[in-house]
């Protein structure tokens, strides 16, 4: 079986997504989370750093996690509870964790948004949805009725989509912020996109996308995010000849 040096990996994803120059929360701490003794043989890609994940990942023999939503999002908190038993699992089966958040949705080869925009056939034009100075998402032209890209999206998701008809029955500009981006809808109608496809959102956006005029998509967050770990797992596979398999764990949600 092949293997990589661990830190030769992290320097090769350190630069390919780019994770010191994207802005994040404070608690996203992109790049490497838990280190192991140096050696990588295969890899796991998941959307969270559950303990499930964990435990799936050590029972496949991957030495090598790597996941959209790291293990620090609850801040800076003692390691007791579900940290401590999550750290000592990695640890002690010298499994690293790799967290790549907003790096991994906006990379333009391998990112969650560009994934999935081109998994609908969209035509991608450019990008919109700014956070702290930098684009999220991307837009782009597909010709398609409303009802059919609803469809469309249940297939390629796997999953019932739920669509708010707010806008044009056949849509033309297609724009696609994936996880909880709906606080962006204004900025889509501002860009003059007929459809917004994201993965959640709040209750008084279903008026708001009637009212502006849009076709507000919502896949769920975890559906719209499997896209970007997949796709970088399968980078790195065919850049270090290393195996990898997806822990698919959805959350419904």
């Amino acid at each position: 079986m092949a293997a990589v040096k661990t830190d030769e990996l992290v320097e090769y994803l350190h630069n390919f997504l780019r994770d010191a120059h994207i802005p994040d929360s404070s608690h996203a701490l992109n790049g490497l989370q838990v280190a192991n003794s140096g050696t990588v043989r295969k890899l796991a890609a998941a959307v969270d750093a559950s303990e499930q994940t964990i435990e799936e990942a050590v029972r496949r023999g991957c030495d090598f996690l790597l996941v959209h939503h790291g293990l620090f999002w609850d801040g800076n908190q003692p390691v007791t509870g579900a940290r401590y038993r999550k750290l000592k699992r990695l640890l002690s089966t010298e499994t690293a964790l790799y967290s790549a958040h907003i790096p991994l949705d906006l990379h333009p080869e391998v990112g969650n948004n560009a994934v999935l925009a081109s998994a609908i056939g969209l035509q991608v034009r450019g990008t919109f949805g700014s956070y702290k100075g930098v684009d999220l998402g991307v837009w782009g032209d597909l010709e398609i009725r409303r009802e059919s890209l609803a469809a469309r999206l249940d297939e390629v998701l796997g999953g019932p989509v739920r669509m708010i008809a707010g806008g044009p029955e056949i849509v033309h500009r297609i724009g696609v912020v994936t996880g909880a981006a709906a606080s962006m809808l204004g900025e889509a109608v501002d860009l003059g996109l007929d459809a917004f496809i994201t993965g959640e959102g709040s209750h008084h956006t279903y008026f708001e996308a009637q009212e502006r005029g849009i076709n507000l998509y919502y896949g769920g967050h975890y559906a719209t995010e499997t896209w970007g770990v997949k796709a970088l797992a399968a980078h790195l596979e065919a850049k270090f000849a290393i195996p990898w398999e997806f822990i698919d764990l959805p959350t419904g949600m």
